[in-house]
């Protein structure tokens, strides 16, 4: 009996020990995320029902051009793209949902979904900011170098996407909402089943970050 103890209390120990690791592991990677240069907003609605604003974080120090071109998606500031398309996300639906992994959006410019500010698509910029936690923001492609206006949210940590697909910024507010998106909407062959909106989309003042978000 004091045996099967022994081993239960020793098993216990080293799993309370693996996951203090875990643990600190990933509050060191926290500890080394980028600055955040940018904040922009994304108002949200499904199926018409208001649902709140997930607020983002950009990397801009480490990837400027990228950073740039999402940012200027937010704002709408470009007004419209090469081919007459409003380059901006406001109207814009969460196309692809996939519980336990992502939503994405961003389908607008030249009907494919692929029209950045720059015209067409861009190179990808780098791949030094990792998927090391949900709330990831990192730019969809068809392939490398294929970056445009396509977006995703990842809802779990994703590192087999590192090295293929430029991540640029996280959600710092409204991740529930993310999961709200993933959970109301999302189906696995990721088709949403409702109409998940960004019904508005924007740059946050840097004199306003330290405001509480409605």
């Amino acid at each position: 009996m004091l045996r099967k103890v022994a081993v239960g209390f020793l098993a216990c120990t080293a799993l309370y020990l693996a996951f203090s690791s875990y643990l600190r592991r990933e509050r060191i990677t926290e500890v080394q995320l980028p600055a955040v240069t940018h904040r922009v907003y994304l108002d949200v609605e499904i199926d018409g029902q208001n649902i709140g604003r997930i607020v983002i974080g950009l990397y801009g120090e480490v990837l400027p051009k990228t950073v740039e071109n999402f940012r200027a998606l937010c704002t709408g500031e470009k007004s419209v793209g090469a081919n007459g398309k409003s380059l901006h996300y406001k109207g814009t639906p969460f196309h692809r949902i996939i519980p336990g992994f992502m939503i994405q959006g961003g389908h607008i410019g030249d009907g494919k979904g692929s029209e950045s500010i720059y015209g067409g698509t861009f190179s990808d910029e780098n791949f030094s900011v990792k998927h090391t936690h949900p709330g990831v923001v990192a730019m969809a492609n068809s392939g490398s170098d294929s970056n445009g206006s396509q977006f995703y949210i990842t809802t779990i940590k994703t590192s087999w996407l590192d090295g293929e697909h430029v991540v640029f910024g996280r959600v710092i507010q409204g991740m529930d909402y993310v999961y709200a998106i993933e959970g109301g909407a999302g189906t696995y062959n990721g088709k949403p089943r409702k109409k998940a909106l960004i019904t508005d989309s924007g740059e946050i003042p840097k004199e306003k970050w330290t405001e509480e978000i409605q």
